[in-house]
């Protein structure tokens, strides 16, 4: 019998001064088996940094990269199905992020391990043709403490100033720098 997926609710209260985006988000995510909560809360922090203003060009989504190789951890695709932002979390090869560089305007990676800049050197130099693509990296420890934040049902507040984020519950917070490992995109 296979696993199923462990939902968990999350209020987000999103002020966000660098975009001027203001809002509050009910959101479920779905958690993989085998996805840690690290990881899950890096995707909930990727939802936090990139949903839009409005709904005016669609909607940012969880979608299923851990059931389904051909989708990200999170899209937002327009009303007629065409991919506006590919956001990958982890450490995607070169040829996932080139075929989602083809397919959607602007593509996003965060990478949240240790072992990024080892990673990150092995693949830099295949991604030079991808001026869409940039690609973060989210300090290990950083990236820890959040994963301390994760709950079934949350209530987070997130704030975003000068590309710092500062995420928080009842529980404690966190400060989060995501540090730009590209130079396009």
């Amino acid at each position: 019998m296979a696993l199923k997926a462990t939902i968990y609710k999350a209020q987000l209260q999103l002020t966000d001064m660098d975009r001027s985006v203001y809002a509050d988000h009910n959101v479920i995510i779905a958690r993989h088996p085998s996805e840690a909560d690290e990881r899950m809360m890096i995707r909930l922090l990727a939802f936090a940094l990139h949903v839009p203003a409005d709904d005016k060009k669609g909607t940012l989504e969880f979608a299923k990269d851990l059931w389904d190789v051909d989708e990200p951890a999170l899209w937002h695709k327009d009303y007629t199905d065409q991919i506006l932002h590919w956001i990958d979390v982890g450490q995607p090869d070169d040829k996932r992020l080139m075929r989602a560089a083809g397919r959607a305007e602007r593509v996003t990676a965060y990478s949240f391990s240790s072992s990024t800049p080892v990673w990150w050197k092995g693949i830099e130099s295949k991604l030079t043709r991808a001026s869409n693509l940039v690609v973060w990296q989210i300090e290990a420890a950083q990236s820890q403490a959040l994963a301390k934040l994760a709950e079934r049902s949350m209530q987070l507040q997130v704030t975003v100033q000068d590309g710092t984020v500062w995420m928080s519950t009842a529980a404690g917070a966190v400060e989060i720098t995501p540090r730009r490992l590209t130079v396009g995109g």
